[in-house]
């Protein structure tokens, strides 16, 4: 039986199995997004798959100090966009 692998989500810091959570990359040119495959290069965070953890992670602040980037309020706000489009 293959393992799943465990990830923590930067909202709640609850730890939950990494499909049940959304990845937001930081690519190596310095732009973040939503990563749908999972597996794009770059720095990755994950949030749960619901938006008062969406909301959390980016009110405290944890989406930017986990993608280590300064993420302005407009860049933060269609983040977060994107991640709703994602959850669904």
């Amino acid at each position: 039986m293959a393992r799943v692998p465990v990830r923590t989500c930067v909202g709640c810091r609850t730890r939950r199995p990494k499909p049940d959570l959304v990845r937001i990359t930081r690519a190596p040119d310095g732009s973040v997004g939503v990563d749908p495959t999972g597996s794009a290069p770059g720095r990755g965070a994950y949030v749960c798959r619901d938006r008062v953890c969406v909301q959390l992670a980016s009110r405290k602040g944890g989406l930017a100090r986990a993608m280590r980037a300064t993420l302005p309020p407009d860049d933060l706000a269609t983040l977060v966009e994107e991640i709703e489009k994602e959850i669904g």
